[in-house]
């Protein structure tokens, strides 16, 4: 989607020339005597138009408004979630037929957190899978112009950062949803190898020899069940100095997950292909990060295989040996993400980070606990954990810190290994996180367990490219501010557009995730 920030008054929105306007009008708004705004406050007088959020009025061929189709939305208060969440409703006008051209003006004053929710929910309405549609017609839309009163320093990178969010959301929820067989392994390392090409990038892939001769027990027992071979993926962004300390940020790449010899049931199976929602966000971040190019070095990395229940997977009560030299008990081959993550993140301790953060769809007992409004973030590091909550809190895609007291690692003894790879059900999100601490270290950890956030079930059954949001945030603030060098042109991806907004996952999302 091609995305413009334009300075426009409520007579120069009227005199854009659009297949379809947006008009936002919070109660805040100052109505005038030009056309748009009288039109607005008759609509309002005369009980056809509401100014509470998520309201709409559309209109055809207005006099004295160049645009063809006019649509008035209610913002409420028009805080930025209220922007979102008006937007959000707005997704069947934008992709009509015929509406080629799209101008979306605000009728009052528009601060920075309004403008990048602005963007980030009109990539979310426009976002339309087609990969594997046959006969799947791309939207009309190709162009749709921002209009603020007044445009500021402050409003250009607030818009800057919004488009590039909505860029690597797009990659995130595009990798997310296709199926195993289109997002294998090696596809998404293609894809990793493709986003490198942007200025202060580069990748390597790891293959099955280098994985091995690295030591990486844990995350090659899980891969030996698949004819699909595993893929170690390293992305590195290096926008800051040589000597700077990166950020590394460690994706869970199941592409599928049938759960292996510990099969899982077959209803909503197909939705393990989204099992790798933590790797589909590495990639979203990096595509973001080519985008913006701040001043920060970043580490990707991505263990990338599938769990498959061949004759040659692990079996219950298999002993493997880790990166670390850890042993390990796998108790249940179904809880393979932390076994593919644990080798990732000894290997993060490499690149001396200042910090490491994992995501990944891991553990069902996340969404019983948190459903699909907020990811579980588990930290020993305080400050690190502030840090992660309050970027998903400006982001509008939010956490909530859980416990990770020493007690719970106690059911993680085994009898005839270091560690099992589970422990029971109770408190199992917690006890996963508490395994994955036993691999980082002194190193500040974060671990994001996004089993409920990172796709939707049912109806609206898709990804939705959580947390790139939350951890592009973060990253940006550790780069000084919100003030980002000058945009690279983007690098063409097999994503189209971008995520929307989360809602509450069904009854049937609780156990669809390992245990």
């Amino acid at each position: 989607m091609n995305f413009e920030l334009k300075a426009l008054t409520a007579a120069g929105a009227a005199r854009e020339k659009c297949d379809l306007l947006l008009v936002l009008v919070s109660d805040q708004a100052a109505l005038g005597s030009d056309a748009i705004g009288a039109m607005v406050a008759h609509a309002v007088k005369q009980g056809d138009f509401a100014l509470s959020c998520g309201k709409q009025l559309a209109l055809y061929q207005v006099p004295a408004i160049a645009a063809r189709r006019v649509l008035l939305v209610g913002l409420g208060a028009g805080s930025a979630k209220d922007v979102r969440n008006a937007l959000a409703g707005c997704a069947a006008a934008l992709k009509s037929e015929g509406v080629e051209k799209a101008v979306v003006s605000f009728a009052a004053e528009a601060d920075a957190t309004s403008v990048t929710a602005a963007v980030q929910a009109l990539g979310d309405a426009t976002y339309a899978y087609t990969h594997t549609k046959s006969q799947a017609k791309p939207i009309a839309l190709k162009k749709i112009v921002l209009g603020v009163q007044g445009k500021t320093a402050a409003l250009s990178a607030a818009f800057d950062m919004g488009v590039a969010q909505q860029e690597g959301v797009a990659v995130a929820r595009e990798w997310a949803n296709r199926p195993a067989n289109h997002a294998t392994p090696t596809m998404l390392a293609n894809a990793a190898k493709s986003i490198a090409k942007a200025a202060r990038m580069s990748c390597k892939i790891h293959g099955p020899a280098e994985v091995a001769k690295l030591g990486m027990g844990a995350f090659m027992a899980v891969a030996q069940g698949s004819r699909e071979p595993l893929r170690f993926i390293e992305l590195h962004y290096n926008g800051g100095a040589k000597s700077e300390a990166p950020i590394v940020l460690v994706g869970k790449g199941i592409t599928f997950d049938t759960g292996g010899i510990s099969l899982k049931p077959a209803a909503e199976m197909d939705e393990m292909k989204f099992d790798m929602g933590g790797a589909a966000s590495v990639l979203g971040v990096f595509q973001a990060l080519a985008k913006l190019q701040p001043a920060i070095n970043v580490v990707g990395l991505i263990p990338a295989c599938e769990n498959m229940p061949d004759g040659a997977a692990v079996k219950p009560g298999d002993v493997v040996t880790s990166m670390s030299g850890q042993t390990i008990e796998i108790l249940n081959t179904d809880a393979e993400g932390r076994l593919v993550l644990c080798d990732a993140l000894h290997y993060a301790a490499r690149f001396k980070p200042t910090a490491m953060v994992d995501m990944a769809t891991l553990t069902g007992a996340c969404v019983i606990a948190l459903g699909g409004l907020r990811s579980g973030l588990f930290s020993a590091d305080g400050e690190l954990a502030a840090a992660l909550q309050s970027a998903g809190d400006t982001a509008m895609d939010p956490c909530w810190r859980m416990p990770l007291d020493d007690e719970y690692a106690e059911g993680l003894k085994s009898n005839f290994a270091d560690m099992g790879n589970v422990a029971g059900r109770a408190a199992g999100a917690v006890t996963a996180a508490k395994f994955l601490q036993k691999f980082v270290g002194d190193i500040p950890w974060a671990h994001l367990d996004i089993a409920g956030t990172a796709w939707k079930s049912g109806a609206a059954k898709g990804a939705t490219g959580r947390p790139v949001g939350l951890l592009l945030q973060f990253l940006l603030n550790k780069a000084g501010s919100a003030k980002v060098a000058k945009p690279t042109k983007a690098v063409k991806t097999a994503a189209p557009r971008a995520a929307a907004p989360r809602r509450a996952a069904s009854k049937a999302r609780t156990t669809k995730a390992a245990v």
